[in-house]
């Protein structure tokens, strides 16, 4: 197996309470604190493995992230403690408005991650059942064989209204929300090509939109607030929304790679696939909560982390609401990417070795995605297949 070969770079300043991420002037130096978490491990990462992961860390910003003009977030953890964290770039390109630990950046389908576990919930406390038919709670929902497990594992067979709304004559000039997804459904339900259920893995922005909407149904809430009071405010997420467009004012724009503005499209309301705003620590709490707390049951993180397409031949799996990578040594990396406009996103976490990965950029920019170059130095893994968004 290959493992990374990069030059050691200077280690860290590592003492048993304090240790501190090298940053070049433009970027802002930040203390890198443990999370805290009532569930956290106690035990600390040796001094040696800490060197080795932050040395690693280093380099790869160094040498893929910071060589391609990187602007966002950047987050190595070990069993829930930051080994490295690094902010660069600019909130707003063209000011000093600089990026730091506080400043929330769209997640993209990194988000999915947050409805999956918020349907999953439900599911627990027998609210839902996710073997159920669609139809039974999304009123005049005309597509039999549809369920709610197979909107989570992008099984349903549905299109996707990121495509197919402005092909079939939605307007440019009308928003869509989560209602109008549903409703176009309804209403073109003859004009639109329809897979049958459950037959094959289509990865689908629709199916995330109408969880959201059964999410709204059976708690009685607007998805946002379910959101916040279910798992931002209990963890702790206090730099953590969902965006809806009451937050324009405050939500922070994206940037192509020529540094140019992305402007808001009529597709930027929908949530549940997406909208989610966070920054690199919030998910480390919601990566330590789903780890090392008691928020879930067992039985239902297994349902999460298993795969349920296995109609090609590889390691690349997607559980429910969570892709990842399966291999023959029983070892799983369970993540998601994202992408919508300037922001690219990474959210990957080594279960057997608990070790996490967490990317954001708010500058376009794919060699975000070669954050699987990372997992070898905390296990023997093999990351050769693509893991883009």
């Amino acid at each position: 197996m290959r493992k990374l070969l990069y030059p050691v770079l200077l280690v860290a300043l590592y003492t048993s309470g304090c240790y501190y991420s090298t940053i070049k002037k433009k970027d802002k130096t930040v203390p890198a604190t443990k999370v805290d978490s009532a569930a956290q491990p106690l035990s600390a990462v040796p001094k040696a493995e800490f060197e080795h992961y932050y040395n690693t860390a280093a380099a790869f910003y160094e040498n893929v992230l910071e060589k391609s003009h990187f602007s966002g977030e950047f987050l190595v953890a070990k069993k829930g403690e930051v080994i490295f964290e690094k902010y660069a770039g600019h909130a707003h390109i063209g000011t000093e408005d600089a990026i730091t630990a506080d400043s929330p950046l769209h997640l993209a389908s990194v988000s999915k991650t947050f409805t999956a576990m918020a349907t999953l919930k439900l599911w627990e406390e027998g609210k839902l059942d996710i073997h159920d038919e669609v139809s039974k709670y999304l009123i005049g929902f005309p597509y039999k064989g549809v369920t709610i497990k197979t909107l989570l594992n992008h099984r349903s067979g549905l299109p996707n209204y990121v495509h197919v709304m402005e092909q079939l004559g939605w307007s440019r000039n009308k928003i869509v929300y989560n209602t109008d997804v549903l409703q176009f459904l309804v209403q073109n339900k003859k004009r639109l090509q329809v897979a049958a259920p459950d037959r094959s893995f289509h990865y689908c922005n629709t199916n995330y939109a109408l969880l959201a909407l059964i999410i709204e149904k059976v708690s009685g809430i607007p998805y946002p607030q379910f959101i916040y009071e279910n798992f931002f405010a209990p963890i702790g997420m206090t730099n953590s929304y969902v965006f809806t467009m009451a937050d324009s004012a405050r939500s922070l724009p994206s940037y192509n790679y020529k540094n140019k503005q992305e402007q808001f499209t009529f597709l930027d309301a929908v949530y549940g696939d997406k909208n989610v705003y966070s920054t690199v620590r919030d998910l480390l709490k919601w990566e330590s909560a789903l780890s090392y707390g008691n928020m879930f049951k067992p039985e239902t993180l297994d349902s999460a982390y298993t795969g349920y397409s296995h109609e090609k031949k590889g390691i690349k799996n997607y559980g429910l609401g969570w892709r990842m990578l399966e291999y023959p040594n029983k070892d799983k990396i369970i993540y998601h990417n994202g992408w919508w406009h300037g922001n690219n996103t990474v959210f990957a976490r080594l279960i057997q070795d608990s070790a996490t990965v967490i990317i954001l950029g708010n500058r376009y920019n794919r060699n975000i995605y070669q954050a699987k170059k990372l997992f070898n130095a905390f296990g023997d893994y093999e990351t050769d297949e693509d893991t883009d968004e």
